[in-house]
């Protein structure tokens, strides 16, 4: 009967280590769809970025109780499922505790822990439920969030309470047949642990064999249930559990209020001004300016897509979207990941992408949202993990302008001023300290 559990558990195992690398491969593919972008100086403070920003969530801590509820639910993840090297262990060698014995002590202090976290993990991901779900905090229950985004964040958050509530059930029968001395429980004394301790009332009227089959049930339940949450993270927006730190660690070191200008408009604007440097030759083939689609936006924005914890920090923070108008940062990510995604299918189902007439631009995100949008940067200084809605923003914004001369006539009249007054009033140069001259007649 081992040697069928272990098979049993080693093809489980095996499919969703499969699974989980052939989508993650998947989604890593989508990401590189995105144009070439060079993101390696000042490695100090990149790894500064990934300690504080990612591991340590510095920016979380502005809320500081929520911050403590989401970093007990983050330290629960990373750290509760260290236990998780033994119980794949004892799945494939078909063992019970095996580190029970050689860590000796430390063994019960380490699970004890491991319950102290279970417990506020279950605690914090009920409360988290109840502000999603009863409160109805603003920023997680707005309209953009309907439909699949707002099931994603509960069905994480109950998959994390039935998790550890396996956990601590599993704990508690396993104590319980020790302290009964039976069978191979018996060989593995821990004594009885922090909280799992008080559900063994519980179990007094049942039998040994009830209580073993309720230990294995939870033993399996749980390990399944991790390879599946496993699989879910690829789908889910929970993705940033892992994509935080590379996100982190090729965030933008410069400062926010800065944008990146196109050299070739540069170029051209300078030529303008001083005709005689412009080269005599003819002029160079045209290259797109700004972006249309996922493959002109550059691969550490279609990273920041995929990081995107749908969290609304970005889009409560964003002054546009306070005052009504349609923008909404935490969308733009969202539709960004939503067109990759499309793409990957496409690529999945012809080997190649086959055109399909649609655009990042226009068929996912419209023009009067980039127009919404002030470039005050309020969206990137909120964002947790370094993502940047505004640098698609104003990339695609350049295209509509630039490429399609789509703009308001309120831009053009100050394009036009600009262009012949080398400013965005309609004054003429030689006019324009006029008003000073007023003044001291």
């Amino acid at each position: 009967m081992h040697i069928i559990l272990q098979v049993i558990f080693i093809v489980i195992a095996a499919a969703a280590i499969f699974l989980f690398t052939r989508k993650t491969g998947q989604v890593r593919r989508n990401i590189l769809l995105g144009r070439d972008e060079t993101i390696n100086d000042n490695k100090p403070q990149r790894w500064k970025n990934v300690l504080l920003l990612a591991f340590g969530q510095k920016k979380m801590f502005r809320n500081p109780l929520v911050a403590v509820m989401h970093f007990i639910i983050y330290a629960g993840f990373i750290i509760i499922n260290l236990e998780v090297l033994e119980i794949i262990i004892d799945g494939i060698f078909g063992t019970h505790r095996i580190f029970a014995k050689p860590l000796g002590g430390l063994y019960s202090w380490l699970i004890n822990a491991f319950e102290f976290l279970a417990v506020g993990v279950f605690t914090v991901c009920v409360i988290f439920l109840i502000r999603r779900n009863i409160l109805h905090v603003k920023r997680l229950w707005m309209k953009e969030l309907d439909g699949w985004p707002k099931s994603d964040a509960n069905y994480i958050l109950i998959t994390e309470i039935l998790l550890m509530s396996f956990f601590l059930t599993m704990n508690a029968a396993d104590t319980a047949l020790q302290t009964r001395g039976y069978g191979e429980y018996a060989q593995h004394v821990t004594g009885n642990f922090a909280f799992s301790q008080f559900l063994q009332p519980l179990f007094a009227g049942m039998s040994d064999n009830a209580l073993m089959m309720l230990e294995r049930t939870c033993w399996w339940l749980h390990i399944v249930g991790i390879f599946a949450f496993l699989n879910y993270l690829p789908y889910s927006k929970h993705l940033h559990i892992l994509f935080a730190f590379p996100n982190a660690y090729y965030g933008r070191l410069q400062s926010k209020g800065k944008l990146d200008n196109m050299p070739e408009i540069q170029q051209e604007v300078l030529y303008a001004m001083q005709p005689e440097l412009a080269p005599a030759a003819t002029a160079p083939d045209h290259k797109k300016f700004g972006a249309k689609d996922i493959f002109d936006l550059s691969w550490k924005n279609l990273l920041d897509a995929y990081s995107c914890t749908e969290c609304g920090r970005c889009t409560a923070a964003c002054p546009a979207n306070i005052t009504g108008k349609v923008l909404s940062p935490r969308l733009i990510m969202m539709k960004t990941r939503d067109r990759a995604e499309e793409v990957g299918r496409n690529i999945n189902q012809n080997k190649s992408f086959t055109e399909d007439n649609k655009s990042l631009l226009h068929d996912y995100i419209t023009p009067e949202e980039l127009r919404a949008c002030t470039t005050c940067q309020a969206c990137v200084e909120e964002c947790p993990v370094s993502i940047n809605p505004l640098d698609i923003i104003v990339q695609l914004r350049r295209y509509l302008v630039m490429e399609e001369s789509n703009a308001p006539q309120e831009w053009n009249a100050m394009f036009s001023n600009i262009e012949n007054n080398f400013a965005p009033w309609k004054f003429s140069p030689d006019e324009r300290d006029r008003w000073a001259t007023d003044m001291n007649s």
